[in-house]
């Protein structure tokens, strides 16, 4: 059933990041309003400021105008600040505009500090520019773009994390899922969001669960379908044999002995790929030879390959005669072997197929080229893929089960395989093994 959002992720994005700016906005007005009215409030406490008020309201008293601005002035210059006395008569237009300015504003960057000094005077003060009192306007501008900067980064590394983490882990478990680990689902914690990510975790797990509910069917049918085939094919044969020897036709009993063959070794193919799936990694391991188990392919295939007409070469580097790898000997050569029938099976009649086997550092290496006309760049990746035939000259024979067994058992032994077109035209087949020991000659 599908859960519906408690609030989307794009409006949680619009609106966190609109609330980090219209926090930072106000943040930034009331963190500077607060610097500059403890300014101001400053200026105010200082009690010297009455003093000189009341002493200037003195010498204004006597007429001497002349007097109050020398006086002024002088304490201005003692305590850093400009000092303009307002008496009764007097209004703000006595002050410099941009002065009257700050007064009137309500708040304002370095506003005056206007002190009541009684019977109507006023005292009004401000620092001078480049006082320790006064609040330099880059200064305070700094302060708002740090802060600004500040919070839109967080809300914004917040978002990021919000959204990259859970898409990061789901790309993380379906890699794994790809690797094979197909128990792995994304996490509930993210599957429980109700956003547009917890919607795509949930819909990841349950096209994960279908598709390894699917695979599994396929897996169970394809077993229980082998075994099933394997008792009536062998009542066949012994059909065939008993029929054989009452007189029938030969070369009618030979044919329906061939496909029985044909039918076993597919039912055998099958069964060898489910146990593999099913083994993983968990083989039992033992030094083997793999020359050795190379030559005694080529014994079992010398008579097939003389009726094809096909000659194969084996080459062997100095050193690698007496190699092993860790691994199980019979499912080596059924690997060796697959990949051998493969390329008899493609190989024109008056070609050849070489094999080589060397060793480059700790990797053991056999190459199989066979003399057909190779696969499409298309095809090639498909290769591996059980039940995978090309449309092509190479569709003919097999059941596409060969290559997709000997990358499984490649895989079990901790080697690699790979194909690609060789530039004489045909198939290579390259596999590799991790070295247990190497020879001494």
């Amino acid at each position: 059933m599908r859960q519906r959002f408690g609030f989307s992720l794009f409006w949680r994005i619009f609106a966190l990041i609109w609330l980090a700016m219209a926090l930072t906005v106000a943040l930034s007005n009331i963190t500077t309003y607060e610097l500059i009215a403890r300014e101001r409030q400053s200026i105010e406490r200082q009690a010297g400021l009455h003093d000189v008020a009341d002493e200037a309201i003195r010498l204004q008293a006597t007429g001497e105008r002349g007097a109050v601005w020398r006086y002024l002035k002088e304490q201005g210059q003692r305590l850093d600040l400009h000092l303009v006395l307002l008496d009764p008569a007097h209004h703000d237009g006595d002050l410099p505009k941009r002065i009257r300015e700050r007064i009137g504003a309500g708040w304002y960057r370095q506003q005056p500090a206007v002190i009541d000094a009684g019977e109507g005077f006023r005292l009004v003060a401000w620092p001078r520019a480049g006082g320790d009192g006064w609040l330099d306007p880059r200064l305070l501008r700094l302060f708002e773009l740090s802060l600004t900067f500040c919070i839109v980064t967080l809300a914004c590394w917040w978002v990021a994390r919000r959204i990259s983490k859970p898409l990061r882990h789901v790309e993380v478990t379906a890699e794994a899922i790809a690797a094979g680990d197909t128990s792995l689902r994304v996490k509930p914690a993210i599957a429980h969001r109700r956003d547009e990510i917890g919607a795509l975790a949930r819909a990841f797990n349950a096209m994960t669960e279908q598709l390894y509910n699917l695979l599994e069917r396929q897996k169970h049918l394809l077993r229980d379908i082998s075994h099933d085939l394997r008792t009536p094919l062998a009542r066949q044969r012994i059909a065939i044999e008993l029929a054989r020897d009452s007189g029938a036709d030969d070369e009618l009993m030979a044919s329906i002995q061939r496909q029985n063959e044909r039918m076993e070794t597919m039912t055998g193919q099958i069964l060898t790929l489910y146990r593999l799936s099913e083994q993983g990694l968990d083989i039992q391991r033992e030094p083997v030879r793999v020359v050795a188990v190379l030559n005694e392919v080529l014994q079992n295939v010398t008579e097939f390959a003389e009726h094809q007409r096909v000659d194969c070469h084996l080459t062997v580097a100095p050193g690698c005669q007496a190699t092993t790898v860790l691994g199980d000997a019979g499912l080596l050569h059924r690997a060796l072997d697959n990949i051998l029938q493969n390329a008899l099976d493609h190989t024109p009649p008056g070609q050849s197929i070489s094999l080589s086997v060397a060793q480059t550092g700790q990797q053991l290496t056999c190459d199989i080229v066979d003399g057909g006309p190779g696969v499409s760049e298309d095809a090639l990746a498909h290769l591996f893929e059980p039940f995978f035939r090309t449309d092509e000259s190479r569709s003919g024979h097999g059941w596409g089960l060969g290559l997709a067994i000997a990358r499984d058992i490649m895989r079990s032994h901790d080697g690699e395989i790979e194909v690609r077109n060789d530039l004489s035209g045909g198939l290579r087949v390259t596999l590799s093994w991790p070295v247990f020991t190497r020879s001494d000659g």
